[in-house]
């Protein structure tokens, strides 16, 4: 004779949402690396902006080699801005 026991699993939470990404700080060894770096990176802001319709995506270049993408107020939804910082 064998016995089986069910047991009762409480439901599963809903996942709590991670915070949207609002910028992210890129590093590139070479000159090769850059365009599809920077473009990856700004395809993964597009998808959080347009969630909100509320801002555009400021890309910075640090110094070379060095940038950062991120959303941005002051840049119209849908557009996006170049900057070399001082």
């Amino acid at each position: 004779m064998s016995t089986a026991t069910l047991e009762r699993r409480p439901a599963a939470a809903e996942p709590v949402a991670a915070p949207a990404v609002r910028s992210i700080s890129l590093e590139f060894s070479s000159a090769s690396e850059v365009h599809a770096g920077l473009e990856e990176a700004v395809a993964e802001l597009i998808e959080v902006a347009a969630k909100d319709a509320a801002c555009g995506i400021l890309v910075t270049r640090i110094h070379p080699g060095r940038y950062t993408v991120a959303l941005d107020e002051s840049v119209p939804f849908g557009e996006t801005y170049e900057s070399i910082a001082a």
